[in-house]
């Protein structure tokens, strides 16, 4: 039998890491049973749903490498269907009319409250005859649909990642509601519970993973399944992801929509990565560096774990950095290039970008650190209080940058590589007894303003193609 698995998103906001995760997990599980994975957008929520928010979710699981197997499947364009197997349901006496009103309810919870009991319906309209639904309707009562819950029931099912989960229809607040309110006869707009039972069933989806949260709905939509004499998916429901305090990751916790990574410069492949490490994890890993075509080799549901999966930033930087690392030096330089560009940064060619991405590369976590990273390459940088008194303190420093300056004007020499930056180093030091630790301190202070940086003979030689060498060290001599 094929596995065929589903995200099914409701765009009321931007693709959170939570619903990629879930994506990555079906994506995952299908890829390696050889199944499909499909998208259905929950867009029944008419006030909060936006076009905008469909286009942000299926762009994000782009960028990610999530490809879908068909046409995404929009939700609002079934309503008539579902709302014909409510019909049925009413038909078949498992759902009735409730006429009961918002004040009402309200009545009823708040003394279900000062009681101290949970809150939960207590199925008042359940077996009206049809003269007192008649009455209902004549004085415009309008009424929402009910599934009938057996609080005697107990319902359970074999979880992928859980094991056998079980609940008592008790515990599910009362017979559940199907469809929104309506006048007369009419059936209102159906609900998420319905709506997604029916099509699940349409869209043969045999695998239902989802988080946590959906299990007490899981039980609901089991009795729905049975009452309509559907088959039942295999159900899994994942670890929430939390944030450092052990709570539920949220956007007070700053960052969770894919689009914030990717603006941070995360990769997409490296952030895929880490997700798939959220609450799964390998027994005797030889890498945590896989791509999406190598995890879904290994990736199974069974060991996906139970307890909530905390959100590690250092775990992701390292992933992150990792694979910079790894990238081929042409595409990086692409990523980097956009920076530049927005920066206003101009090299003087193709050979020189490249140099300068390989010399970076090394210290850079996010692709944004490309622009402080590449800064002192394109402007001058701002001279440091160390790099000040290295320059004053130092007797040799200041004489070493006129030795280079003398030594470049008396060779003639324009352009430094590597061979020719180590000759004159190691000349002015023998010639003038002068430290090459010394030499080399001075030369980056001239560079960078501090006495740090990147490789100092790669630098000086991309200062040189960029004709800024003799600039900086003179700048250092006023």
């Amino acid at each position: 039998m094929e596995k065929r698995l589903r995200l099914a998103p409701s765009p009321t906001g931007l693709l959170h890491i939570g619903t990629a995760r879930t994506a990555l997990f079906n994506w995952l599980y299908a890829k390696k049973n050889n199944g499909k994975f499909f998208i259905r957008i929950e867009d029944t929520d008419i006030v909060r749903s936006k076009s905008e928010y469909t286009t942000n979710i299926l762009d994000g699981l782009n960028w990610l490498g999530l490809y879908w197997d068909e046409e995404p499947v929009k939700q609002s364009n079934r309503i008539s269907i579902h709302k014909k197997y409510i019909k049925k349901l009413l038909e078949i006496g498992a759902a009735y009319r409730c006429f009961t009103s918002e004040s009402e309810i309200f009545e009823l919870r708040e003394n279900q409250k000062s009681s101290g009991l949970p809150p939960k319906h207590d199925n008042r309209h359940r077996n009206l005859t049809s003269n007192e639904i008649e009455e209902f309707i004549s004085q415009g009562r309008s009424s929402v649909i009910r599934f009938k819950i057996d609080e005697e029931k107990e319902i359970k099912w074999e979880d992928q990642i859980r094991g056998e989960i079980k609940w008592k229809g008790k515990d599910l607040g009362g017979d559940l509601v199907l469809s929104r309110r309506s006048l007369g006869y009419e059936i209102g707009d159906p609900l998420y519970n319905l709506a997604v039972v029916v099509d699940d069933n349409f869209m043969n989806i045999t695998h239902v993973v989802r988080g946590e949260d959906h299990i007490s709905n899981t039980a609901k939509q089991i009795l729905i399944y049975k009452a309509l004499n559907f088959k039942l998916p295999i159900f899994s429901h994942t670890p929430l992801i939390l944030n450092g305090e052990g709570k539920k990751l949220s956007k007070r916790d700053s960052v969770t929509s894919i689009d914030e990574f990717k603006e941070m410069g995360y990769l997409p492949e490296a952030l895929a990565n880490y997700m798939a490490f959220l609450g799964w994890s390998l027994k005797d890993p030889e890498s945590e560096i896989l791509s999406l075509t190598e995890l879904s080799k290994v990736f199974n549901l069974s060991d996906v774990n139970k307890a909530g999966a905390k959100f590690n930033w250092e775990k992701l930087n390292w992933i992150n950095s990792q694979y910079i690392k790894k990238m081929e030096l042409t595409k990086l330089s692409e990523f980097i290039k956009k920076y530049w560009n927005e920066m206003g940064w101009k090299s003087p060619s193709k050979e020189w970008d490249l140099k300068l991405v390989n010399l970076i590369r090394d210290s850079m976590i996010l692709l944004k650190d490309a622009i402080d990273q590449s800064k002192p390459f394109f402007s001058l940088s701002q001279m440091q209080k160390e790099g000040e008194e290295f320059l004053r303190n130092k007797k040799e420093a200041k004489e070493s940058l006129k030795y280079i300056l003398q030594y470049l004007k008396e060779k003639n020499i324009s352009k430094i590589n590597s061979d020719n930056a180590r000759e004159i180093i190691n000349k002015i030091s023998v010639n003038n007894s002068i430290k090459k630790g010394i030499l080399m301190k001075s030369l980056r202070v001239a560079f960078f303003g501090c006495l740090s940086g990147p490789d100092l003979i790669q630098s000086w030689e991309l200062f040189s193609e960029n004709k800024s060498d003799v600039i900086l060290i003179e700048r250092c001599l006023i």
